[in-house]
Parts: C-alpha cells; sequence; structure tokens
C-alpha cells in the first residue's frame, strides 16, 4: 500500500499510532479490565497478547532510554520518520499527553538508526488481532 500511495503522492493519517495506548508502556492489562473498556474485548489485549507483545515495549523502552523520550514520543517520532505525508493522529484526554506527543516531533533518527529500528521491528511478531470477528465484520475486513 505504500508504494501506491507514494506514487500517486496521496498522505497517509496513521490512525490510533500508538496502538490504542498500548505503545505508550503506561497502559496496563488490569485497567482495561473494565467493563466500560472497549479494548477488553479487542484480540490484542487478551493477556496473553499483551504479554507476549511485550517485546515491543521493550525494544521501544531502550531506545526512549538513549533519546531521553517517553515510549509514546519514539512511537510517533518513528511513525513520522517513515515518510514526509504519514502524519499520526494520536488521540487523547489528558493535556498533558498532548504536550508529551508534540515532543515527539523533537526527536529525530539518523539513517542507522531508523534502519536498526526498522529491521527490529520486521522481525517482531504481534500477537493478536486487531479487532475480533464481529467488529471485523461491523468494519468490513
Amino acid at each position: 500500500m505504500i508504494p501506491t500511495l507514494e506514487e500517486l503522492q496521496i498522505g497517509l493519517v496513521a490512525y490510533s499510532p500508538l496502538g490504542r495506548g498500548f505503545l505508550t508502556g503506561k497502559l496496563t492489562r488490569e485497567a482495561i479490565s473494565s467493563d466500560n473498556d472497549n479494548r477488553a474485548d479487542l484480540p490484542r489485549f487478551t493477556a496473553e497478547a499483551f504479554q507476549a507483545n511485550q517485546v515491543i515495549l521493550d525494544l521501544l523502552q531502550k531506545i526512549a532510554t538513549e533519546k531521553n523520550a517517553t515510549i509514546a514520543q519514539i512511537s510517533l517520532a518513528w511513525v513520522l520518520a517513515q515518510k514526509d505525508w504519514i502524519v499520526p493522529i494520536p488521540g487523547t484526554t489528558k493535556s498533558q499527553r498532548v504536550n508529551e506527543n508534540i515532543g515527539s516531533t523533537a526527536i529525530s533518527f539518523s539513517q542507522n538508526e531508523l534502519s536498526e529500528i526498522n529491521q527490529a521491528v520486521e522481525q517482531l511478531e504481534i500477537v493478536g488481532e486487531r479487532y475480533n470477528q464481529e467488529q471485523s465484520k461491523r468494519i468490513g475486513k
């Protein structure tokens, strides 16, 4: 899809670039276990998937420590570093998170760093589908 968008000069708005809060490193499985959190019904947020995907947060934390940043900032900076025409739209209900998200624009990666991160990301196996079967039917997936 990315090469086609680039060829046609179409921009991409990255929806939920922080993985519904997972890629902030602040989310806990217990926090989404409540009845009023719809993430509890998503396959990527099962206890097993949550634990298996911890390896992603470990990678991001390593980079965040090196860059003196948060995991969320590294996640957003990585999306911003992919292509000039890819724009993430992180959502939040907390003003301090808006400021944290804005801070991601000050983070840069050398070509070598970006290459290393991309290679590491390609090796990761994400556990759990994005949506369950019922949700996928509703959205036409």
